[in-house]
């Protein structure tokens, strides 16, 4: 018998929980690998072997690559997809570690996802315009007076 692939795996899980949308799982996968590759890019480590990723390590990279692949529309993405905090991303993680698609060392638990970042401040706050100081005209603030 063949194992089946990751989108038949996402079907099934969607099945039993059907909380996010398939292409949020997707997302978290393709945002594990990217967070491997910088983790190891800033650790200067060259080896093949897999590296074990934390829950707020892959909770800071899926913030990067979500905000590298979708901008200001991050939080709209990500709420679409039925991801509206930290703990969404930490389910879907654990979704796929009972379909063996990830794997958890004994220490690994759902709380790990838990409260790291709020969406506002972490995919809206970036794009907002900062706030210039009291009493300065537009012209002042942007250096055209």
């Amino acid at each position: 018998m063949q194992n089946p692939d990751f989108s038949e795996i996402v079907a099934l899980i969607n099945k039993e929980d059907p909380r996010f949308d398939r292409r949020a799982y997707d997302f978290v996968r393709l945002g594990l690998d990217h967070t491997v590759k910088e983790l190891r890019r800033k650790e200067g480590v060259k080896a093949e072997r897999s590296r074990h990723v934390s829950g707020p390590e892959l909770l800071e990279g899926l913030r990067i690559y979500a905000l590298e692949q979708y901008g200001p529309l991050t939080k709209t993405v990500m709420n679409a997809w039925g991801i509206k905090r930290c703990q969404d991303f930490g389910d879907i993680v654990f979704n796929l570690i009972e379909y063996n698609v990830f794997s958890k060392t004994e220490t690994d638990r759902r709380e790990d996802f838990a409260d790291i970042f709020e969406f506002e401040e972490a995919f809206v706050k970036p794009f907002q315009p900062a706030k210039r100081p009291r009493g300065t005209s537009a012209a002042e603030a942007f250096g055209t007076a």
